[in-house]
């Protein structure tokens, strides 16, 4: 099947003013977040043209920076290159052969964008559907590591970061959507996944609110420096 992802015109990230109100005051909180950078794979990156990948990739940069760190735990998403068609399921239906149509003419359209190469400390997920905890050890993960908390980077942000959201919401773990440093199709669909998210299951928030909030906590005895 041919590949399905739209073309995606620049648009501008939404900044702390344009934000939803939310529903709950939760903080981030170094001794219980983890990071999730979710699906920043040279395939589904190809579509823009432009803004706001630049930002909003600078902006998971300096987040998963800084949760090294603190000794916060950093977590990748990426989907496998070449997908069989019992693993890759409905998908197909709605999103065509995805990475695996392109992979012979781009080797390397599964992986994650250097910018944001993982760290030695990193734990990368194969990704099988929309949300980070399907098919996969990540609950469990989260659970040997003490973390009720996770910071959710990444593309798209009204499919697969807001299935995650809802997801680790459903599973008591506290979601925090980083408005900047997530990217979609339009802003009118990155506005609709902050707005659902603030209101339905967790606190949208930006790369600078996240940075103050971890740094105002103490660094955890053995983190790195």
């Amino acid at each position: 099947m041919s590949v399905s992802l739209p073309q995606i015109r620049p648009y501008q990230l939404p900044v702390a003013a344009e934000l939803p109100r939310g529903r709950v005051r939760w903080t981030p909180d170094p001794a219980r977040a983890a990071l999730l950078v979710h699906d920043m794979q040279r395939y589904f990156l190809a579509p823009y043209a432009g803004a706001p990948v630049p930002e909003a990739t600078a902006n998971i940069a300096r987040l998963a920076d800084a949760a090294r760190e603190r000794g916060i735990p950093v977590f990748y998403t990426a989907q496998p290159g070449r997908q069989a068609a019992e693993d890759r399921g409905l998908l197909t239906e709605f999103w065509g052969d995805g990475i695996g149509a392109v992979i012979d003419s781009d080797p390397r359209a599964a992986d994650i964008v250097p910018e944001l190469a993982p760290a030695e400390s990193d734990t990368v997920l194969a990704k099988w559907r929309y949300s980070a905890f399907q098919r996969s050890s990540f609950a469990e993960l989260l659970g040997a590591l003490g973390r009720d908390q996770l910071l959710i980077t990444g593309v798209y942000a009204h499919i697969g970061c807001q299935a995650t959201a809802v997801e680790a919401f459903m599973r008591d773990v506290q979601p925090f959507l980083v408005a900047d440093a997530v990217a979609d199709f339009s802003r009118e669909r990155h506005d609709q996944a902050c707005e659902y998210v603030a209101q339905r299951c967790g606190v949208v928030t930006t790369t600078a609110d996240t940075l103050a909030a971890l740094s105002a906590a103490p660094v955890p005895a053995g983190a790195a420096r």
